[in-house]
């Protein structure tokens, strides 16, 4: 006897645990479609205000750029001065009257008063006049044998040659009464010793004076002097 009840608690336990695991998962799947349900009612209801709030934006300065316009500052010319007014002097002095005697007559057989001659100029004055160097006169110094006798005096010097200097040297010099060559200078020169080959040659050349009114005269005269390298 105590055998067969022990056997029917055990039966009845088995089956009250078969009943539960049953409707556990039933319950959870009541529970998720309950979740599901209230999850759409949620999203399904409008939250939103019934009455709309109108946004209102502050309205902003404006800032208008004026468009400024460049003036220029005129001056004025001040008017001119106003003339001045004539002022009114008494004058209490009487102007005599004087008469002017005019009696004159002219005797053309009386001998004639004129000044003197004028006096010769001293020997320093003549000596101002010869030492005048003039630019031009009425017959020019004239090259005697012309530019080639001063061409054909040159030597190129070596130092020209080896720096490859050439071209032209201008000399200016002053030809007096006895068509010789006075201070010779050199106005434009190249270097490489060519401007002291020019002056050797210039003060070596002969020239027939220039005349002026008839009589020899110191005239300022300019000579090219060329140099030219050649193979």
């Amino acid at each position: 006897m105590k055998g067969g009840k022990k056997t029917k608690e055990f039966l009845g336990r088995r089956t009250e645990n078969v009943n539960l695991n049953t409707y556990y998962t039933i319950f959870l799947e009541i529970g998720l479609i309950v979740t599901l349900l209230i999850f759409i009612i949620i999203m399904r209801i409008d939250l939103r205000p019934t009455v709309q709030e109108e946004i209102v934006l502050d309205v902003q300065e404006e800032v208008i750029m004026e468009e400024i316009v460049q003036t220029r500052q005129e001056i004025k010319v001040p008017p001119p001065p106003r003339p001045p007014v004539p002022v009114a002097v008494p004058d209490h002095e009487i102007i005599e009257e004087v008469d002017i005697m005019i009696d004159a007559e002219l005797d053309f057989n009386a001998p004639l008063n004129l000044p003197p001659p004028p006096s010769p100029k001293p020997e320093d004055e003549k000596a101002d006049d010869d030492e005048q160097i003039f630019v031009i006169v009425e017959q020019m110094p004239e090259l005697i044998g012309g530019l080639e006798s001063i061409q054909s005096k040159i030597r190129y010097p070596e130092i020209a040659k080896r720096a490859d200097i050439s071209g032209r040297v201008i000399v200016q010099f002053v030809v007096n009464e006895k068509g010789e060559v006075v201070n010779p200078q050199v106005i434009r020169g190249i270097g490489g010793g060519c401007d002291e080959e020019a002056l050797r040659v210039v003060k070596e050349a002969k020239f027939r004076p220039g005349n002026q009114r008839g009589r020899p005269v110191k005239v300022q005269y300019t000579v090219p002097v060329i140099f030219v390298l050649r193979d």
